[in-house]
């Protein structure tokens, strides 16, 4: 929330600096996000009026005017304004000025005219108007009065982040009456009389959700006049708190949710056909809304409406059909105490989101709805004119939020702050926040109030204690406790270990939503089904991820397009199936995804760069599977996904079960996706792999080892991963090692086989092998390879 500085110092003045105030708000748990200047630098603009205009001899586009500043004579200024006019109040800077951007006005001539003096804009003066031409204030304007004194310029807008619980601060007087505590002041509420009724016009209300709406007034105002133009006082306000000027009506709406925290609503009363009626919406039902879009309802929707049909969203947006314009003459005030269930997540159902609903589903005080309802009409009748008739307030106690009384006691206050502090300081805090209090026993007996909606139990209440008192006040203590070691567990995988693992292989941590597009997860996962969100923050995120493939190609997609298409990331974290069998239905699996694009090592004059491909990215995560104790069970079998290449995926498995898959995405699918280049992916469920062996030390054996190459001439669609295992399981112990290092296709192989190179190192630990013990031993594998894959031996 932003707001001025000023406004809240008409209400509670403390003798503090802008940034002591800062730093006290800051402290009260209202954190300060920035302080900037609500105008320009400058000095030397004072009030004139425009007392002669006429055209300028030589230019089409300016005007020669003489201006009272209130000196002892007229000034003569040329302006290109096309606003410019005889009687109008403006902002002169004066011969000496000095205006924003150290821009200083001096006298001159200007197509042989002299000009001693500039007529000022808003955007001139560094101030956040969007308004054509030169400022136009009001005509009771003072002349000769510095321009920046009587718009009160030098002030701050404050900006703030609320947490969700502090809703009573959405407003000056929530903000006022946190600095008048911590201050020990009292707050000065502005003035205004009861307005009585002049009229005996009352609009009748049917509450027919009095659950979700226990509190409804109305009241109606004729004869007013819309077309009023709102005091620049208030338009400034407004500014300053990041809210434009739209016309007067509007703008006392919106002056009251600023100043008091009380969202209201305006209806055209000749719109309006009696009763309105609070309810919740029916099938089918549609509200255009007031920017002009429809919104189909859904049945948990709270509306206002008539014998016609909806007129607003209540507590979220308001209906065009309903709407006051420059032809309304009689205006229907609404203000309301919504539930916070009743509106919270509805406005997001649509897509919306405002400064009612956002007060609303937080919470408003139930109380203030008649307060709020008179400060608005005695604005609207100082300003517009008009008759009142009497507040209509439908109620229904029942369903009406109650103060709670809520206990605390001493000795969990100062467990809890480790830190005593006085009773009668405790007390005096609590009475400064509103509250009723009373202390026996050694506990306080604590009555919260309306606009308190956090205040539940004993821990809201040392919380409050700690936050006013204040935290720098709480003395530095070193923690009184037992400390024991933890346990290492030495079969257990550090997460962190693989994470550096994959850092230092020139990979990068990413932290990607667990909502994603549905469209992109569809294309990626077409088979399995999602969770979907209820309330999606938008529809590029409304369901729940079931695989982190989404995240990562969306971050790919990210620095590709900003040329950075050599691109190493992973990720940790949840997916979510969707599992009957599973609590509340869902199944979550924590699993490790890595991407690879682009080319294998940076580019370099003497190192060619090469595109990435599946056998890259298999080998850093076999090296990533050597520091875990399964990584000699993994096996990598070919499979075909829906996303991914054929003949370059796999999934791999442990035991026999599936834990996880590797290839490089379909081209069709980046296509789609709008990617460059290969990609290639892994996702393996971290559990299955989490496990690791004692290492184990052993001796190396200190005799010669001897090496075999076979020339295995197999058929093609056998795996030469099949081949491998066979051998380690028909070589024995004194099999040490088995590997590939050459596939074959060609002359001298028969059609449809290849040729496998395999090496075989044969070691004894405790002996020299002698030729016989050699060769049993590459026996044992040709036969168990001729036995399962018919392999022969190449000449």
């Amino acid at each position: 929330m932003k707001f001025s500085e000023q406004w809240a110092r008409e209400w509670v003045n403390p003798a503090v600096s802008t940034e002591q105030l800062c730093d006290q708000i800051t402290m009260l748990g209202l954190e300060v996000d920035g302080v900037e200047n609500v105008a320009g630098d400058f000095t030397g603009v004072v009030i004139g009026e425009v007392v002669e205009c006429a055209q300028h001899p030589d230019a089409d586009k300016l005007r020669v005017t003489k201006v009272n500043i209130g000196s002892d004579r007229l000034l003569d200024i040329v302006c290109g304004a096309p606003n410019c006019r005889q009687g109008l109040k403006v902002a002169c800077a004066t011969e000496g000025a000095v205006l924003p951007g150290n821009f200083k006005i001096k006298k001159t001539k200007l197509r042989g005219q002299l000009s001693e003096g500039m007529l000022c804009s808003f955007s001139e003066l560094g101030i956040d108007i969007d308004a054509e031409g030169i400022i136009e204030l009001p005509q009771d304007a003072p002349i000769g009065t510095d321009f920046r004194q009587y718009l009160n310029l030098n002030d701050k807008a404050i900006e703030i982040s609320l947490t969700p619980n502090r809703a009573d601060c959405l407003s000056i007087a929530g903000i006022a009456r946190e600095i008048a505590v911590v201050n020990k002041q009292s707050v000065n509420r502005p003035h205004f009389d009861v307005v009585p009724a002049t009229i005996s016009d009352k609009i009748d209300i049917e509450l027919v959700a009095p659950e979700a709406c226990p509190r409804y007034l109305l009241r109606l105002v004729k004869n007013v006049n819309v077309k009023a133009d709102s005091p620049m006082w208030m338009k400034e306000k407004l500014r300053r708190c990041g809210i434009r000027s739209i016309d007067p009506v509007v703008d006392i709406t919106n002056y009251i949710l600023l100043e008091l925290g009380q969202p209201m609503h305006a209806f055209d009363a000749s719109k309006v056909v009696q009763p309105v009626q609070v309810r919740l919406a029916k099938d089918s039902e549609e509200l255009i809304l007031l920017d002009g879009n429809t919104a189909k309802l859904q049945s948990n929707t709270l509306l206002i409406a008539d014998a016609n049909g909806p007129l607003a969203m209540a507590g979220i947006f308001g209906g065009q059909a309903s709407s006051v314009t420059s032809e309304t003459k009689d205006v229907i005030l609404e203000a309301a105490f919504f539930t916070p269930l009743a509106i919270a997540g509805r406005a997001r159902q649509y897509g919306l989101h405002t400064d009612a609903s956002h007060r609303f589903e937080r919470g408003v005080d139930f109380e203030l709805a008649h307060h709020a309802m008179e400060r608005a009409t005695a604005l609207l009748l100082e300003i517009c004119g008009g008759e009142s008739g009497a507040i209509n307030e439908a109620v229904n106690e029942e369903f009406l939020p109650k103060v709670k009384k809520i206990q605390l006691h001493r000795e969990k206050l100062d467990a809890l702050l480790g830190h005593h502090i006085e009773t009668e300081i405790v007390t005096d805090i609590f009475e400064r926040l509103g509250f009723d209090v009373q202390y026996e026993n050694n506990v306080w007996t604590v009555t919260s109030v309306s606009w308190r909606f956090d205040i539940d139990i004993e821990e809201d209440l040392i919380e409050e204690v700690a936050r006013i008192y204040g935290y720098n006040s709480i003395p530095n203590n070193a923690p009184l406790a037992h400390l024991r070691m933890r346990d290492h567990k030495e079969a257990v995988l550090d997460l962190a270990r693989i994470k550096t693992a994959l850092v230092d292989s020139d990979y990068q941590e990413a932290i990607t939503y667990s909502f994603v597009d549905p469209k992109v997860q569809s294309l990626l996962h077409p088979h399995q089904e999602a969770l979907a969100l209820p309330n999606p923050i938008s529809t590029e995120m409304s369901v729940m991820r079931v695989s982190l493939l989404s995240g990562l190609l969306g971050a790919v997609l990210y620095n590709q397009n900003r040329q950075q298409n050599r691109v190493r990331l992973f990720e940790t974290g949840l997916r979510f199936i969707p599992d009957a069998d599973a609590e509340f239905g869902v199944r979550q699996e924590f699993v490790l995804s890595a991407v690879m694009s682009g080319t294998t090592s940076n580019e370099s004059w003497n190192n060619k760069a090469e595109s990435v491909d599946f056998f890259d990215l298999k080998g850093d995560l076999e090296s990533l599977l050597s520091l875990t104790g399964v990584g000699n069970k993994v096996r990598f079998v070919a499979k075909t996904f829906a996303a991914l290449h054929p003949g370059q995926s796999a999934s791999i498995e442990l035991d026999g079960k599936e834990i996880g898959f590797i290839g490089t995405l379909h081209p069709s699918v980046s296509q789609k996706l709008g990617l460059n280049g290969k990609i290639v992916v892994f996702e393996i469920l971290w559990n299955a792999i989490a496990n690791r062996n004692v290492i184990q030390a052993r001796k190396i054996s200190k005799f010669p080892a001897n090496r075999r190459d076979l020339a295995l001439v197999v058929a093609d669609e056998i795996a030469a991963g099949d081949v491998i295992d066979a051998c380690k399981q028909a070589g024995g112990e004194k099999l040490t090692q088995v590997n590939l290092f050459d596939v074959y296709k060609g002359i001298g192989v028969p059609s449809g086989t290849k040729s496998l190179a395999i090496s075989l190192t044969i070691q004894d630990n405790e002996k020299t092998l002698e030729d016989d013990e050699i060769n049993a031993v590459i026996s044992a594998v040709l036969d168990e390879v001729k036995q399962r894959f018919n392999a022969e031996l190449r000449d």
